[in-house]
């Protein structure tokens, strides 16, 4: 550990959670140097739905490197660009009825928030964008001031401007309509408050706690942006590429974005990707008036041409279906025998556990570690037990994993 004691920046902050080297990984496990063996329910943050290793993508790539495919291309045409577009289309657009432009932007997340962000303020001439709370978009400045955690909010350095915070779907309750207040003011012309550019939320808040909207809410959401000409960004950064059981996130939800952020699992490796799907009218860019030295990332092109072969048909989503419905009854299991209250949200392979407590979830991250479990926290103050598997998780590893969750649970 020294080399990363002595020269890694104190940024550093998975690491402390599960500090071991790393080595090897395949589907959801991973050995350290010592080759002790470990069970993920991480997936990188949802990076890796696919698993580590995915045997049929890393194939994909080598025979792409071996012919001497380009790696590095910026915004420039290649073969790997075009195979997955076309693959992107006829695999997941078409068949769904949707009709986007794809925008390759930087290759994480926030540079895809970001992208949406200026577009949809350039479509429309206005600055304040409506954000959620317990919402997290990303740590760049713009994605940042849509953030809703403290912590990053300190960390930015200045203010973090242009953004009316309103609560999420059930932040105030059961039943209680938290769009309310924003439909008054806007319909009142001395309320102060002019209509945003954007309405920016995620349909689950991952990073902030599980916490799932309703499909009532969201089309309340995407009612009110239309009435008032502003657009609706989805962030389905981390809850997309099939982790719900669909697709998208929202598809079962009544509501059609104009701007959709999309990175973490669309890469298909773990390569990194950022795409803004964008309706083909709201596409106002000039060209190069948004740019990024690795829109061009040609091995995740590869990789994630090839993860999308896993959605040629329903197979693979229903057998996603099938396992979140199996994990779902155990944690509801876990929930009965715990000696602590636990509220259970989530759908697909996506799940939190809320313990009351950022220092009960920590001790259950803590304890599941020494049984080689890899499973991290979210939510406001780190109180909920983040699940997500890969969604490639074989059956026998996943019920390994929940076992092991479980010890961890009633250990407190």
């Amino acid at each position: 550990m020294n080399v990363f004691e002595r020269y890694e920046s104190n940024v550093r902050g998975y690491c402390r959670t599960w500090p071991v080297v790393f080595d090897k990984a395949l589907n959801a496990k991973q050995w350290d140097v010592d080759g002790n063996e470990y069970i993920d329910f991480f997936s990188g943050a949802g990076v890796l739905n696919f698993g580590h290793n995915n045997l049929k993508i890393r194939q994909a790539m080598i025979d792409y490197l071996e012919s001497g495919g380009v790696t590095h291309s910026l915004d420039m045409y290649s073969r790997s660009k075009r195979e997955f577009i076309e693959r992107f289309v006829n695999v997941i657009l078409k068949p769904r009825g949707l009709d986007y432009k794809l925008q390759f932007t930087g290759p994480t997340g926030t540079n895809v928030v970001e992208a949406a962000l200026k577009l949809a303020r350039k479509v429309t001439g206005r600055r304040n964008v409506v954000a959620f709370t317990d919402g997290f978009h990303g740590m760049t400045l713009g994605a940042l001031a849509c953030t809703g955690n403290q912590k990053f909010h300190q960390a930015a350095g200045v203010e973090l401007n242009n953004v009316i915070r309103v609560p999420f779907d059930g932040y105030l309750g059961d039943g209680v309509d938290t769009l309310e207040p924003l439909r008054r003011a806007l319909q009142d012309t001395s309320s102060g408050i002019t209509p945003p550019a954007a309405f920016i939320l995620e349909t689950i808040q991952a990073e902030g706690g599980i916490n799932v909207a309703s499909k009532e809410w969201l089309q309340q959401v995407q009612q009110l942006a239309r009435e008032h000409g502003s657009l609706l960004i989805v962030d389905d950064i981390q809850a997309s590429v099939g982790r719900t059981g669909h697709y998208f996130s929202f598809e079962n939800l009544g509501i059609e974005p104009d701007l959709i952020c999309m990175a973490k699992g669309i890469g298909g490796y773990g390569t990194p990707m950022g795409v803004l799907l964008i309706k083909p009218e709201l596409d106002v860019w000039e060209p190069g008036e948004h740019t990024g030295t690795f829109r061009g990332q040609n091995l995740s092109f590869v990789a994630g041409a090839a993860a999308l072969d896993y959605f040629e048909n329903d197979d693979f989503l229903a057998e996603v279906k099938r396992k979140g419905a199996i994990t779902e009854e155990r944690l509801v299991e876990m929930i009965e025998r715990a000696n602590v209250d636990i509220e259970l949200r989530g759908c697909g392979m996506m799940h939190g556990l809320d313990m009351v407590t950022g220092e009960k979830a920590a001790a259950v991250v803590a304890s599941a570690f020494e049984q080689n479990l890899i499973i991290p926290t979210c939510g406001p103050n780190g109180r909920v037990v983040k699940v997500m598997p890969p969604l490639t998780i074989e059956d026998d590893v996943l019920e390994e994993g929940l076992a092991r969750l479980e010890k961890a649970i009633l250990s407190l």
